[in-house]
């Protein structure tokens, strides 16, 4: 996606302004058209205050139709009519348009049950979940009232918004929706980082396959050239990291059982902050490891 600079938006007329920004808030142009004169912003911040508060602020009927205006969570009739190119790209992120058997099952038991309730469909800012989270999270959200769950709708929304409005509009500031997933591999035995480990990091679900996430090796300096997951939101959910140390002593010609004592280490941890920071080194000899939550 190509991304628009604030200063042309500021610039831009009204009609153009609106249109750039029609879908950051899904099938819902009313809201740019409502903050279209309160330019020029400051920043990207400011910008995504205004819409917000546009939202917050209008009446009960239109922020309905807004919550009414987004697709069921991984509905497969309403794949094949057709998603925007936004939602789609979202629900991929988290791997709904790929569903086991057994996961699509339980996405539609929850998709009725919540409908039943409230009329409205389950909205949750799937780039900050995985599928298990995301099931969780309807579970957790069925015994509220439809009060509670209007506000729940319109707060997930904007989430969803400022992961949008961020991939769409450059500015010198930044809106606060990215974390960071990194690690760093001390080798003990010798005293120094560890470099050429294969790493893995597998995204583990209870129902259906568990997923790669990324695969890297570590540098000179024991750690990856780029984040594990980086520039977006860290789903919220459990992992496993898999660190190959035992081709890594063997090519240093450290005496070993054969098999080794150690080959593969997983290290299995979970995430619950998007925006958080999550580094996870692995200090490790050929007999012995131990891990952290570091910074």
């Amino acid at each position: 996606m190509s991304q628009l600079s604030l200063s042309d938006l500021n610039a831009a007329s009204k009609a153009d302004f609106v249109a750039a920004l029609a879908n950051i808030f899904e099938h819902s142009p009313w809201i740019a058209e409502r903050i279209a004169g309160q330019r020029p912003f400051a920043g990207v911040n400011q910008l995504f205050a205004a819409m917000t508060a546009a939202v917050e602020g209008a009446a009960a009927e239109l922020q309905l139709a807004l919550i009414k205006a987004h697709p069921d969570l991984a509905d497969k009739t309403q794949r094949a009519a057709g998603l925007t190119a936004d939602s789609n790209a979202e629900q991929h992120s988290a791997g709904l348009d790929r569903l086991s058997d057994t996961e699509y099952a339980a996405f539609e038991r929850v998709n009725n049950a919540y409908r039943a309730k409230f009329g409205i469909p389950y909205i949750v800012c799937v780039r900050r979940h995985t599928k298990d989270s995301i099931l969780r999270d309807f579970e957790q959200r069925l015994p509220n009232d439809a009060e509670t769950e209007t506000r729940r709708s319109i707060a997930e929304i904007c989430r969803i918004a400022a992961l949008r409005l961020d991939q769409l509009v450059a500015a010198d500031d930044r809106l606060k929706v990215h974390g960071r997933l990194s690690t760093h591999v001390l080798d003990n035995h010798s005293g120094k980082p560890a470099p050429g480990i294969a790493v893995e990091l597998v995204e583990l679900a209870a129902l259906g396959e568990s997923r790669v996430i990324t695969r890297a090796m570590t540098n000179l300096d024991g750690r990856t050239d780029q984040p594990l997951i980086g520039g977006r939101p860290l789903p919220i959910g459990h992992y496993e990291l898999r660190f190959r140390v035992g081709k890594y002593y063997a090519e240093r010609g450290v005496a070993m059982s054969d098999p080794p004592f150690l080959d593969e280490i997983p290290l299995r941890f979970s995430i619950a902050e998007p925006e958080g920071h999550y580094h996870v080194p692995l200090l490790v000899t050929p007999w012995s490891y131990s891990t952290y939550r570091g910074s």
